[in-house]
C-alpha cells in the first residue's frame, strides 16, 4: 500500500538522478540476480525501509511489501548487515536514491529519539515543525514518528498559526486572531505565538486554546504555566537543543517543538554492496 502512495515521489527522485538520460544504459545492464548487502555502519534508529524497497520495486524488482519491515524503528548500536537479492540492473540503477532516502529518514529518526529519550520521564511530547527538506516532508515527518516524536502541522491550513508577521499586518493579536477565526474553517484550530507574559495574558483572554511560548526562558515558562487554563495547551519553541531540553521539561508544558529534528539531523552511515551473481 505505502509503495503505491509514494510511487510518484520515487519517480521524481529517479528523474533527479538522471534516469531519463541514461535509461538506455540502465536497460542494457544484465538482469542476473546478484547478492546485495545493506550495511548499517554507524549507530542509528533505522527508518524509511518502505521508501528503500519502493525504489527498487518501481524499477521492476519484486521485493515483498513487508521487505525489512521487522527492522523499521529498531535501534542499532553495532554494525549490522542485511542480505537479499536483486537483478543487477535494478540494484545498480536504484541504489543511490534508495540509500539516500533510507539514510535521510534514519538520520531524522535517530536525532528525534535522542530528544525523546531525554524527555521520557516527563509529560511533554516532542514535535517537529515545517522546516523540512522540499520534496521530503512526508518522509521526514514519518521518520520523526519512528523516532518517537509527534508531528506538528503538515501545512499552514491544518492549523492557523498566528505569528509576528500576522500581528504586525493586522494591527495586533486580537485583529489577527479575529481574521483567522473569520475563515470559517470548522475543524482547523488556531495557535498563537507569544513572546512575553503580557502577550500571553491577552491571548488567554481571547479564549485561544493552543499557545506557543516562543523564545521564552525556562524562568518565563515557569511563570507562564501558572496562568494556564484547563482547556489550553502550551507549546514551547525557539532554539531548544539537546543541551537545553531538560531545562524546559516543566510541568504544564505539553509540547516542545524542535525544528532541528529535520533540518539539523546529523548524518548516519549506510552502504549497499552488490555484484556477485546468485
Amino acid at each position: 500500500m505505502l509503495h503505491k502512495v509514494i510511487e510518484n515521489d520515487i519517480k521524481l527522485f529517479l528523474q533527479e538522478d538522471d534516469l531519463h538520460r541514461h535509461f538506455g544504459v540502465a536497460q542494457s545492464l544484465p538482469m542476473d540476480l546478484v547478492h546485495c548487502s545493506l550495511k548499517i555502519k554507524s549507530p542509528m534508529t533505522l527508518a524509511g525501509v518502505a521508501w528503500f524497497g519502493a525504489t527498487f520495486n518501481y524499477l521492476g524488482a519484486n521485493l515483498p511489501t513487508n521487505f525489512l519491515t521487522e527492522l523499521e524503528g529498531k535501534e542499532f548500536k553495532d554494525p549490522y548487515q542485511v542480505d537479499f537479492e536483486l537483478p543487477y540492473a535494478i540494484a545498480l540503477t536504484g541504489e543511490r536514491v534508495a540509500l539516500n532516502l533510507l539514510a535521510r529518514a534514519s538520520a531524522v529518526a535517530t536525532h528525534t529519539k535522542r530528544f525523546v529519550d531525554l524527555s521520557k520521564n516527563s509529560k511533554t511530547k516532542i514535535l517537529d515543525t515545517r522546516k523540512t527538506t522540499p520534496g521530503l516532508r512526508s518522509l521526514e515527518k514519518y521518520a520523526v514518528t519512528v523516532g518517537g516524536g509527534f508531528n506538528h502541522r503538515f501545512g499552514p491550513t491544518e492549523m492557523w498559526m498566528v505569528k509576528d508577521n500576522h500581528k504586525t499586518f493586522f494591527g495586533g493579536v486580537k485583529n489577527a486572531v479575529d481574521f483567522f477565526r473569520s475563515q470559517s474553517s470548522a475543524y482547523a484550530p488556531i495557535e498563537v505565538e507569544v513572546h512575553n507574559l503580557a502577550e500571553l495574558s491577552e491571548v488567554l483572554e481571547l479564549g485561544v486554546n493552543h499557545i506557543m511560548l516562543d523564545n521564552f526562558s525556562p524562568e518565563m515558562v515557569k511563570q507562564a504555566v501558572k496562568t494556564k487554563k484547563s482547556n489550553t495547551t502550551f507549546e514551547v519553541s525557539g532554539g531548544i537543543n539537546l543541551k537545553t531540553l531538560k531545562d524546559y521539561l516543566i510541568d504544564g508544558v505539553d509540547f516542545i517543538s524542535v525544528g532541528s529534528l529535520t533540518y539539523g539531523a546529523p548524518p548516519v552511515d549506510l552502504s549497499l554492496k552488490h555484484g556477485a551473481k546468485v
